[in-house]
């Protein structure tokens, strides 16, 4: 045991060397591939700002509501989290595993 800052005893953290997860190495990382409706959307934005892998970004163009929906900026970052389609109050977006869309 160790004292801290303010007197009080603290336990020592062990580090074991050589100790590491038993999957590691063998884990394949899970790939989505983002599909989005333009015309479904009405660019409110929760897609783009919530995504956790930044994979979307404000598209330049405009859909036939002449609103900007997102576009795919990332694609290999996509985790495959469906967060933007739990999201989308349109149901303009979701996202599909990368090996079922053949790639």
């Amino acid at each position: 045991m160790i004292s801290g800052g303010d007197g009080k005893l603290m336990h020592k953290t062990i580090h074991y060397p050589g100790r590491r997860p038993v999957d590691t190495g063998r884990r394949k990382r899970k790939l989505g591939r983002v599909i989005i409706i333009d015309d479904r959307c009405k660019g409110c934005g929760f897609c783009i700002a919530n995504c956790p892998r930044q994979v979307l970004g404000v598209s330049a163009s405009f859909n036939k509501k002449g609103y900007h929906p997102p576009e795919v900026i990332q694609p290999v970052e996509c985790v495959n989290c469906h967060f933007c389609e739990i999201l989308c109050p349109d149901f303009a977006i979701y996202s599909i595993d990368a090996d079922a869309f053949g790639g």
